[in-house]
């Protein structure tokens, strides 16, 4: 029997103010928005619900999405003026990165290459199916420059799903764990639900972001549904969020 007790209430409507801190909304330099009009309809999408404050994180990987400090820079500056045709100067964008821990990250990150969010946090991440080789010294050099890493969807890795001790173990090395909004419904799948529940239950996780690159992201988002129980655990890491990022 339903009661009012059990209501969910879609995610969305606790989101106002938000900042999202991870998402690919960038035109033109990753698996995100392609062109500009694709960008600014994803920020009208999520302005519809309050959030009008973005951290664009496009991928920097070697091999796959080259970009750089000047490739994320230019493409910014085509994007505000996009929002500003369209009247949409209210609208706050800045860039940094979603850094994949490669062969190739530490030199980006000992040649001053990388892009933090607010000065001193590192997004980083790596392949859905295998740690990177590198990951333990990576962490470490980020700590030597004075940086806190924050690990990408930490639900979302394969390898981790089935050994749960090892997140734990990330924590202890000093990685802070960003989730996906989306990992809350069925929309990357059950076992990375399950996996997002399970590390909410422990205290694991440090933020929250959309990571959205794309129109039907946005509305898988716009379709999640929590309990109150649930609400009550995500509010305070919404909040947290909104804190260390505005």
């Amino acid at each position: 029997m339903l009661t009012i007790f059990n209501r969910k209430k879609y995610l969305i409507d606790a989101l106002k103010g938000f900042i999202d801190i991870h998402n690919h909304i960038l035109p033109g330099v990753d698996d995100g928005a392609k062109t500009v009009e694709e960008s600014i309809a994803l920020i009208k999408g999520f302005s519809e619900y309050g959030i009008q404050n973005f951290i664009a994180t496009p991928h920097i990987m070697d091999n796959y999405y080259p970009n750089n400090p000047g490739t994320i820079s230019k493409s910014l500056e085509i994007l505000n003026h996009g929002l500003a045709i369209n009247d949409l100067n209210h609208i706050s964008v800045e860039a940094s990165a979603e850094h994949m821990i490669d062969s190739n990250f530490e030199n980006l990150l000992a040649n001053g290459e990388v892009m933090t969010l607010q000065n001193n946090y590192l997004l980083v991440e790596m392949s859905y199916l295998q740690a990177s080789i590198n990951f333990d010294e990576a962490i470490k050099k980020i700590a030597e420059h004075r940086l806190f890493p924050i690990l990408a969807h930490p639900e979302r890795y394969v390898f981790l799903q089935k050994k749960f001790k090892k997140y734990q173990k990330m924590k202890d090395q000093g990685v802070l764990f960003q989730m996906n909004l989306l990992s809350l419904g069925e929309f990357y799948g059950k076992e990375v639900q399950q996996t997002a529940m399970k590390l909410l239950e422990a205290d694991l996780i440090n933020f929250l972001a959309s990571d959205v690159h794309n129109k039907t992201q946005l509305e898988g988002l716009k379709e999640i549904k929590v309990t109150n129980k649930l609400l009550d655990t995500l509010l305070p890491i919404i909040e947290r969020t909104i804190y260390n990022f505005s």
